[in-house]
């Protein structure tokens, strides 16, 4: 059986919660799969039944102990669960304190957007124009993405990652820029957004627009830009899965020369790319180490839904 295969059966067989060295000290006892030698099977495991979350798989759900520590169950046993010895009372009256009346604001959607990019297995990192050289120049914010994000091939393989370097580099990556608001509501809303997302994207493969919410009135214009320049066109929901590309952004070939300048006014931005060039010519047996320090520097993300209600909440994002 497969290791998530592994996981399921024995969440099956140990039916409450479990931690993911429960898990992985069940597998190993009835020995449903072999990790192999020299590896980490307690962190693939961990690794492996925090996917079941990250990628929204409703048959696994978590909670966090009181000691801090993740527990896992099935879904399905939840209502047989006695969770009271195990969560931090009063949860819901912690989200309610942290609640204020103040408006969201436009960055408070990134966490957001990292996690359903994240969920589209893309690596993202936001990048603050007010971090950048001459950042009082307004016209830096027609410059910089909001978020730039990452997307590589599918490798599973060491073989495949070596191979990597010998093919045609614009072949084993995708650069993407967002430029993300809160809301688009007219036709001068939705010109105005869409070429500041057309400025800020010239440099990568591809370009967003990305907003909360979008007048439906607004389909047609919208395809009509996107027709002629290529920007795609993200709707963005308070639970992130959810969100849709209403359309596809258009691919275009990288523009080395404005990479060069975002890389002279911005260190992040800088030291994202420079990731890049790591994992594109690091050696084999290095790659996983290297593609750690990536995802540790990128945004962070949502874990579970309950931390989104919980976010959404204190932020007065509206929760659907």
């Amino acid at each position: 059986m497969t290791i998530k295969e592994a996981i399921l059966r024995s969440l099956e067989e140990l039916k409450g919660l479990a931690t993911h060295n429960e898990i992985y000290n069940h597998i190993i006892k009835n020995k449903y799969y072999d990790f192999g030698a020299g590896k980490t099977p307690a962190s693939t495991i961990s690794a492996s039944v925090g996917d079941f979350i990250r990628n929204n798989d409703t048959r696994v759900k978590r909670i966090k102990s009181k000691n801090k520590k993740f527990l896992y169950f099935l879904s399905k046993y939840e209502k047989e669960i006695d969770f009271n010895n195990f969560i931090t009372p009063k949860i819901e009256v912690i989200a309610q304190e942290i609640k204020t009346n103040k408006p969201y604001q436009e960055r408070d959607l990134h966490k957001l957007l990292s996690s359903y990019l994240k969920y589209k297995n893309i690596y993202s990192k936001t990048i603050l124009h007010e971090e950048s050289k001459n950042s009082k120049d307004n016209h830096q914010k027609w410059i910089h993405p909001d978020i730039i994000g990452i997307e590589f091939l599918n490798l599973e393989s060491k073989i495949n990652k070596a191979f990597m370097k010998v093919l045609n580099k614009a072949d084993t990556f995708k650069l993407t820029s967002y430029e993300i608001k809160k809301e688009i509501k007219s036709d001068h809303d939705l010109k105005k957004c869409y070429f500041q997302a057309v400025s800020n994207s010239s440099w990568a493969n591809y370009g967003y627009l990305v907003a909360f919410k979008i007048e439906d009135n607004l389909k047609d214009e919208m395809q009509r830009l996107n027709e002629s320049f290529g920007i795609g066109i993200i709707e963005l929901k308070s639970n992130p899965y959810e969100s849709k590309i209403l359309f596809q952004s258009k691919f275009k070939e990288l523009d080395f020369k404005t990479i060069d300048k975002l890389c002279k006014v911005n260190k992040k931005y800088e030291k994202f790319i420079e990731f890049i060039e790591r994992l594109l010519t690091i050696e084999s047996r290095n790659y996983e180490s290297v593609e750690n320090d990536l995802n540790n520097f990128c945004d962070d993300y949502f874990n579970s839904n309950l931390e989104i209600e919980q976010y959404c909440k204190s932020y007065n994002i509206g929760f659907t």
